[in-house]
């Protein structure tokens, strides 16, 4: 099984192939290397892989995220985003959208509890919603991601939904996607707050 997380030596990132491990992939399994490379090849493929390249050059550790995904939808010719957000950030949705058409893209925007259907539709009982005893609409992600279908959009972006709701989008969108902020209530949506600081929030980081 590769592990490049426990590599230690990131060779490929050096440059110094002679001191890969023997379980990396590049020595294990070069074929597919070959077929990756035929991918970019691909004149699609290859120009989002270009522009996120330039992108990253041109703007790094200057350029916000925001910044950052108007530059590469610029470069890739995207006039149209799509904007999937969750209602806990729906005050971010606007001002991501007013940014974004403030930059000359046209927006559709679709939040995650459109359609009003209530959670019992998914099988969930009422001591499983977040307050129980009360309607609960159910996140729709895929309804999310076939309206923005129906827009055409170039590029759908992804703002705060839900881990699994995600899931789901991205397996419904046929536009290109990329987040702009993924949700985390417990650190303010900065996921890797527990990642930096692990002894804070062992307790939370506990399975039971």
């Amino acid at each position: 099984m590769i592990n490049c997380a426990r590599c230690g030596l990131y060779s490929c990132y050096k440059k110094d192939t002679e001191k890969l491990p023997a379980n990396c992939p590049m020595r294990t399994q070069k074929d597919l290397y070959g077929k990756a490379a035929a991918a970019y090849r691909d004149e699609a493929t290859g120009s989002l892989a270009c522009n996120s390249a330039r992108v990253e050059a041109a703007g790094y550790g200057n350029w916000p995220r925001v910044r950052e995904v108007m530059e590469f939808s610029r470069r890739s010719g995207f006039k149209k985003l799509g904007l999937a957000f969750c209602v806990g950030l729906r005050r971010e949705a606007l001002e991501v959208t007013k940014i974004f058409e403030e930059n000359g893209f046209k927006v559709a925007s679709v939040m995650c509890k459109t359609g009003s259907r209530p959670k019992e539709e998914l099988g969930i009982r009422d001591e499983e919603k977040v307050h129980p005893g009360q309607f609960e609409a159910m996140c729709n992600p895929v309804a999310q991601a076939m309206l923005l279908n129906k827009e055409l959009t170039d590029l759908n972006i992804l703002l705060g939904l839900c881990v699994g709701h995600d899931t789901l989008f991205i397996k419904y969108s046929r536009a290109p996607i990329t987040v702009l902020a993924a949700k985390d209530r417990a650190t303010g949506h900065n996921p890797l707050a527990a990642v930096y600081a692990p002894h804070y929030f062992k307790s939370k980081l506990k399975m039971s």
